[in-house]
């Protein structure tokens, strides 16, 4: 089967805040969804290398931030692609943290879920997390931001850690030249852009990740 059929599922983005071992910390995942109404109850996936994963298990709480079509790439690629075992992710970033320790986004987000583990299930990559929530936003606001907005619009990838990650095939047989960030692998074409690359300022920064211009790759 292609492993491209799955794509037709459909996703969400979403920051999943943690009670870390010296400061708050929070991941991006794709995979929340609804499982009961009454009690509330949701269903995460986190990879199990993910610190989020690790910091969950042992305080068996988080809380779920909804992003919107207005979160920045810059959040996504603050919160995706590094890792809080070594890092603050949320040092720039405007949150704030609950009573029980866990923090949730302030900006561009359309509402946010604390939640409880009340179960867990394993699977060879993943710990799907079960859990009731306890409290949340009293009001909610702007359009969720989807998995499909995120690739085409703000023309983000999948980190390695995501359940929807797949290798760079190279199955873009364009002959024009693109900029990746080797990083994120945020790809940057100058026909898709009204700014070439080369033109672009020397501060200019991956808008996933923020790596700067200069580290960025050319593949043909």
């Amino acid at each position: 089967m292609n492993p491209k059929i799955l794509n037709t599922l459909s996703y969400g983005m979403y920051a999943i805040g943690v009670e870390g071992e010296h400061y708050p910390s929070a991941s991006i995942v794709n995979t929340v969804f609804q499982i009961t109404s009454s009690p509330m109850t949701i269903a995460v996936s986190v990879n199990h290398n993910n610190y989020t994963n690790e910091r969950i298990k042992a305080t068996g709480k988080f809380t779920v931030s909804v992003l919107s079509e207005n979160t920045s790439g810059f959040v996504i690629g603050a919160l995706g692609f590094n890792s809080g075992r070594d890092s603050d992710k949320l040092k720039n970033i405007n949150y704030k943290v609950l009573r029980e320790n866990v923090p949730v986004l302030r900006e561009n987000i359309c509402c946010w879920f604390l939640c409880k583990v009340v179960n867990t299930v394993e699977t060879m990559t993943h710990t799907v997390f079960f859990a009731e929530i306890k409290a949340g936003s009293d009001d909610y606001s702007g359009t969720p931001m989807t998995y499909d907005y995120y690739h085409k619009v703000i023309k983000g990838r999948a980190p390695k850690n995501a359940p929807t990650y797949q290798p760079d095939t190279g199955d873009d047989r364009s002959p024009q030249l693109k900029y990746v960030c080797p990083i994120c692998r945020f790809v940057y074409k100058d026909s898709e852009q009204t700014v070439p690359f080369e033109e672009l300022p020397d501060d200019w920064k991956c808008p996933i990740c923020g790596v700067p211009k200069s580290e960025f790759k050319i593949e043909g």
